[in-house]
């Protein structure tokens, strides 16, 4: 009885330790959401460029999450989560000094390291639970994606008070601190190692499993979208609505807070009723919610017998941020149901598959945020970002329809072989 209290216990503190770590991470991650806007305005970026400058952090942590993963299986995730927050400290100090775009770009690449803290976390912490509680375990450590709703109140009040130059050297401070409070509070078992001597590509064969693709292309939509809508709606909201910055963050948090604290939310559901249905239900709240967002500010004139009569359609910055709201809401359930199924299908090589979908998560991240630029620079239109969101959601939901419909007709098929075998 006093080990298994002894092992709750340390279950407990390795879930908390990961989690605020992780809610530190992320929040670095996002940092150019915010002070990328006054860095526009003094390079005189245009949109494509502001896309890239926020998107650079998000493609190193997408690219190194296949590897964290592995190397996460093999020798722990406390030494592999520690170093890899230590590593980023200098980089995020440097940015203080950064004076052209190209140094911007560098050293986002570098900062973005932070961001491959998922690959970690998750599968370390998943081992320590059983595997009834791991959805919500998972949603747990997950909710550190709330790291984007506290970047989005800390940067503004610094940038406020001291200019967007402090904000790098702040949020260095935090990234040490962070790091040596999780060296302190978590814990390393041995047994959770995979005892595994295959290579790299020997282990990335799991490439070749329809299912893993599947996973990839339902998380790019609920975290690439989420990452991608972060990083994107400070500045949605004061070019669209003229808010200025604080009161546009905060109004943006409306949707990043619950995207990254009702993960656990998710979890829970993702165990008591399963990842199908979930994750079903998350994509038609987004499909509906994606299409009244698209709706661009429109103006037209009908002619009536007494003259022209001009009519104004446009959402209202309530109406967008309810609807926002609602969004984050579902992309948070969304991204612990998609893990939800990893766990399930995958228990020995948890962190190499969580590593092959964060990939595809983050480099929608990366995507994202660069298309919506274009997309504005092409069209002149702002909405365009969530008609983009809203075609990649209908890919979703036809490709879970059909492709869920066959392998339970297969299923089926084969329970009736077995069962016309046995009665023979």
């Amino acid at each position: 009885m006093t080990t298994q209290v002894n092992s709750s216990g340390k279950a407990n503190s390795v879930l908390g330790a990961s989690t605020l770590a992780f809610t530190i991470c992320f929040t670095i991650w996002m940092m150019f959401g915010v002070i990328g806007i006054p860095i526009k305005k003094s390079l005189g970026l245009n949109e494509t460029q502001f896309g890239l400058l926020t998107a650079m952090p998000v493609l190193t942590g997408s690219l190194i999450r296949v590897p964290l993963g592995i190397w996460t299986d093999r020798f722990g995730g406390r030494i592999v989560l520690f170093l890899l927050m230590i590593s980023t400290v200098i980089p995020i100090y440097l940015i203080s000094y950064a004076t052209a775009y190209w140094h911007f770009l560098v050293l986002g690449l570098f900062v973005g390291l932070a961001g491959g803290s998922f690959s970690v976390g998750t599968p370390y912490v998943a081992r320590w639970f059983k595997k009834d509680r791991q959805g919500l375990a998972m949603g747990i450590f997950g909710a550190g994606n709330s790291g984007a709703a506290v970047n989005k109140f800390i940067a503004p009040a610094i940038i406020a008070s001291a200019g967007w130059v402090m904000v790098p050297k702040v949020y260095a401070v935090m990234m040490l601190a962070a790091a040596l409070i999780f060296w302190a509070f978590s814990s390393t078992d041995p047994s959770h190692n995979v005892k595994s001597t295959a290579s790299f590509a020997e282990q990335l064969k799991m490439l070749k499993d329809p299912k893993v693709w599947r996973y990839c292309q339902y998380y790019s939509v609920v975290f690439g979208g989420y990452v991608g809508l972060s990083l994107w709606m400070v500045k949605y909201y004061v070019t669209e609505y003229d808010f200025d910055m604080k009161d546009a963050a905060l109004l943006a948090a409306c949707f990043s807070l619950p995207g990254g604290v009702l993960r656990a939310f998710g979890g829970w559901l993702s165990d008591k009723y399963g990842a199908y249905k979930v994750t079903w239900w998350v994509m038609w709240v987004c499909w509906v919610s994606f299409f009244l967002l698209s709706y661009p500010q429109t103006e037209f004139t009908i002619k009536t017998v007494t003259g022209p009569q001009v009519f104004n359609i446009a959402l209202t910055p309530i109406i967008f941020t309810s609807l926002l709201f609602v969004v984050g809401i579902a992309m948070a359930v969304g991204k612990a149901s998609v893990f939800k199924f990893i766990s399930d299908e995958y228990t020995h090589n948890i962190g190499a598959v969580s590593g092959v979908v964060g990939l595809a998560g983050g480099l929608g991240g990366f995507v994202l945020p660069i298309m919506f630029g274009a997309m504005v620079d092409l069209t002149g239109v702002r909405s365009s970002c969530f008609m983009l969101l809203y075609g990649t959601v209908c890919v979703s939901l036809v490709w879970m329809h059909f492709q869920f419909r066959k392998e339970i007709m297969q299923s089926a098929q084969a329970a009736l072989n077995s069962a016309n075998t046995a009665n023979a």
